[in-house]
Order: C-alpha cells, then sequence, then structure tokens
C-alpha cells in the first residue's frame, strides 16, 4: 500500500521567497530519511519552495485565471512529502510519528489510489493511466 505523507508547517503559509530550513532541522531529517530508506518503505521525497513563489490556476466559469502566491486565503500548505511503500495505514502512522517534526508541523497520511480501487467503468476510462504513472 503506498502512502503519502504531507508536511503541513503552520506558518509557512506566509513565508517568504526564498524561505529555507534550518540546517540542524535537516541534519535530523536526513538521519529519519535514512531510515526510511534502510527499511526499505521510501519510494520518493521532496520539499516544496513556500507559496509566496508559487502561483495557482482556478477554473471559474470553466475559464483559466492564474493568481501568483502568496495566497491570502489559505491557513494551511504543503511543505514537503514522503511516498511511502508500507503494509497498512497503522504502519505508516507509525512511521510518521517517528519523524522529527516541530511544534508548529504536522504529517497528514493519505492512502494512493490504486487501479484496483476503481470499479470496472473507471478503470476502463483510465485506461493507459498506469503506464503514465512510470515505475512505483
Amino acid at each position: 500500500m503506498r502512502f503519502m505523507m504531507l508536511v503541513i508547517p503552520k506558518g509557512y503559509e506566509k513565508a517568504p521567497p526564498g524561505t529555507v530550513p534550518d540546517a540542524k532541522a535537516v541534519e535530523a531529517m536526513m538521519r529519519y530519511n535514512e531510515e526510511l530508506q534502510k527499511a526499505g518503505v521510501l519510494l520518493s521525497l521532496e520539499g516544496l519552495h513556500p507559496p509566496s513563489m508559487g502561483a495557482r490556476v482556478s477554473f471559474a466559469g470553466g475559464k483559466p485565471t492564474v493568481t501568483d502566491g502568496p495566497f491570502i486565503e489559505t491557513n494551511e500548505v504543503l511543505g514537503g512529502y514522503w511516498m511511502i511503500d508500507v503494509k497498512s495505514k497503522e504502519e505508516a502512522i507509525a512511521w510518521a510519528s517517528r519523524c522529527p517534526m516541530a511544534d508548529n508541523e504536522i504529517i497528514e497520511i493519505r492512502q494512493v489510489q490504486e487501479m484496483s480501487d476503481f470499479p470496472p467503468d473507471v478503470q476502463q476510462a483510465a485506461e493507459g493511466f498506469t503506464a503514465m504513472q512510470g515505475p512505483h
């Protein structure tokens, strides 16, 4: 079962462009990342620049509208993620619980939808989707 562990750092929604994590925090996180890797559960991981450096495309009335960050109405944003492959939600929770996070950080755990989770008509409509994903 694949799960995304999504990092939600409170306050990151207001971070200015160029904000980067503290070196000591990165060192602790790298030790955790190495544990995930040594256990054979880590598929991928990435950190994200703050929303002030991003953009959103909304589609009101079917027309794309671009809004540059920061996004005033946003209370929570993603700071990064891990994609892990484990046997259960409980195992994903156990890994997330070991993460060296700060008081202002949350990890949200979300299971990835697999093609086998969908009924036959949805699987047929999504024919070719798995090939687009590449190896995992």
